[in-house]
């Protein structure tokens, strides 16, 4: 049987085995607090790469220490987190899924406490918790107020992406992504609520794009024209006066015109009080929406859960990819029982496991 979803993707001059990629998911797990890959996420990560996914992106990877959404995050703001996340890489290669990393900086939701924790809020110094900055001075409920940005601060966010991009790319990572989502820095640049700046960068819709766009052009400046760029956009924070679908696919169409690949679509983040109507595939007319007004190939994300769903999703062309997190947490074998159920032989399956087979193989 042949199937759009373990149909190979070539973007630039990368190509990815199937459409099942795995979205960024973040761990809280640096033990020092510097922002350290170690064995939990060389497992973690390894163990989706083993599994079939095509693509296996990194959480959300913090391009400055500042960056950081909680203390135990992952960063990519010195060569020793280069050299850590390399190995990671290596294993990722050896089984024969290209890797990715999602570079961002959490901005004004930065310095929290990781999600289990029971406190809540921002985390003091005394805990390893830092000063905050975002576009504007405004907080997000129930965190501390953010300094908002200088120019030279500004500009200092697109060059931090670029050596980040840099030092990725040594780390032998095969895609790149910017997040510009679910809350975050360049999304709160993007949100007429979360940025009231009124010089360059606030105001006009092009005013609030143009650090996304600087950060593009940054990192386009710096790697080669064979790698691949990602955006992923929140289309929309689900509240009147906030970020709209429209709007993202404008930037996303000037993202394209400035060197991305690929939109990687998500909703919300932005703001606590939104009412979100979660469902299975909820956000999938987004990605859709956007893919056909920006002439971009488009992920989907958000709740895809099962083999035939995600394949009518590529098959019909409401996306290109599709990226899983929970499915995958549950299950990292997904890609593998996904063949299975679709019929689909693939040469992947390890042969460490060959005692128990998910599915057809072939030799």
């Amino acid at each position: 049987m042949t199937s759009a979803l373990f149909e190979p993707i070539t973007v630039r001059g990368v190509t990815v085995r199937n459409r099942i990629w795995v979205t960024p998911m973040c761990q809280y797990s640096a033990e020092q607090q510097d922002g350290m890959p170690n064995d939990w996420h060389l497992v973690h990560l390894g163990s989706f790469a083993r599994g079939g996914a095509g693509a296996v992106f990194t959480e959300a990877t913090a391009v400055l220490p500042e960056g950081r959404i909680s203390p135990q995050d992952l960063g990519l703001w010195n060569d020793a987190q280069r050299d850590e996340f390399a190995r990671i890489v290596r294993f990722i290669h050896s089984q024969g899924a290209a890797a990715g990393i999602q570079l961002a900086h959490a901005g004004r939701k930065g310095s929290t406490f990781r999600t289990w924790d029971e406190r809540r809020g921002t985390v003091p110094a005394d805990d390893g918790g830092w000063p905050t900055v975002g576009p504007s001075a405004i907080a997000f409920p129930g965190y501390e107020e953010p300094a908002a940005l200088t120019t030279d601060g500004i500009r200092g966010v697109a060059d931090a992406f670029a050596a980040a991009a840099v030092r990725a790319l040594a780390a032998g990572f095969d895609l790149l992504e910017i997040h510009a989502a679910h809350g975050y820095l360049l999304h709160q640049f993007l949100s007429p609520l979360s940025n009231t700046r009124t010089d360059s960068y606030g105001g006009t819709l092009a005013n609030r794009a143009r650090l996304l766009l600087e950060t593009i052009d940054a990192i386009r400046a710096v790697v080669d024209d064979g790698v691949p760029l990602s955006v992923r956009f929140s289309a929309t924070d689900w509240v009147d006066g906030g970020w709209t679908l429209e709007e993202t696919q404008t930037v996303a169409r000037w993202a394209a015109e400035h060197g991305a690949d690929l939109a990687d679509i998500s909703t919300g983040g932005n703001v606590p009080a939104a009412h979100i109507p979660v469902g299975p595939g909820y956000q999938v007319p987004f990605a859709t929406a956007v893919r056909a007004a920006a002439g971009l190939p488009t992920i989907a994300v958000g709740l895809i859960e099962e083999p035939r769903q995600a394949e009518q999703i590529v098959a019909t062309g409401l996306a290109d990819v599709v990226m899983l997190g929970r499915a995958l947490l549950r299950d990292p074998n997904f890609p593998l029982r996904a063949a299975a159920a679709l019929g689909v032989a693939v040469d992947y399956a390890s042969q460490q496991y060959h005692r128990a087979p998910i599915g057809p193989t072939t030799p």
